[in-house]
Order: structure tokens, then sequence, then C-alpha cells
């Protein structure tokens, strides 16, 4: 599996970081039978849970967009049990979109 049915918005996004090929758990989170579908994934720091948690919100945020990544309004809440975490979150979101 490769990033290419992705919005080029994102695909451009992932090879500027270095992205070849999708994780596992990003694999995952982008196949077209769990679009729509609520995930849980258990994996090991370092798999791409953060991206693939933003790669399974791309067909709503950018719907809700127009394609276009910025907006002057939340688009989406993210829930996480530490201020470390949120802060990782908001990061890879942050230069995933």
């Amino acid at each position: 599996m490769s990033f290419e049915n992705l919005p080029p918005l994102l695909a451009q996004a992932l090879a500027e970081r270095g992205y070849a090929a999708p994780t596992p758990v990003q694999a995952a989170a982008i196949a077209p039978e769990s679009a729509g579908r609520d995930l849980i994934v258990s994996a090991r720091t370092g798999s791409g849970k953060t991206v693939a948690f933003g790669l399974a919100l791309a067909e709503a945020l950018l719907e809700a967009t127009g394609g276009s990544p910025l907006v002057d309004r939340p688009l989406a809440l993210v829930i996480a049990p530490t201020r470390e975490l949120a802060l990782q979150v908001s990061r890879e979101l942050a230069w995933l979109y």
C-alpha cells in the first residue's frame, strides 16, 4: 500500500517528511474498509499512530474546509491523556495539514 490514494496535500506533506509508504498502523487507518468506522489502535511508540490518526481525519477535515488546510474555526477535538501527548498530536497534525 502507498499514500497515492490520499489527497495531494497530504501525500506531499508525507513525502516532505520522508514517508515513502505507510506503516502498518497507517495502512490500517487509510484502508477503504476503515472509512467512516471507529478504530482502536494499539502499537509501539514510533509506529506512526499519531499520523495515522491525522490521516483518518483527512476526509472529514478537508471536506469541511473545501480542501484548504487553513480555517478560522476548530474542525476536530482531540482528547489526550497528558499535556505532552496533546502537544505531540498538535505538532504532528500541524505539519500534516
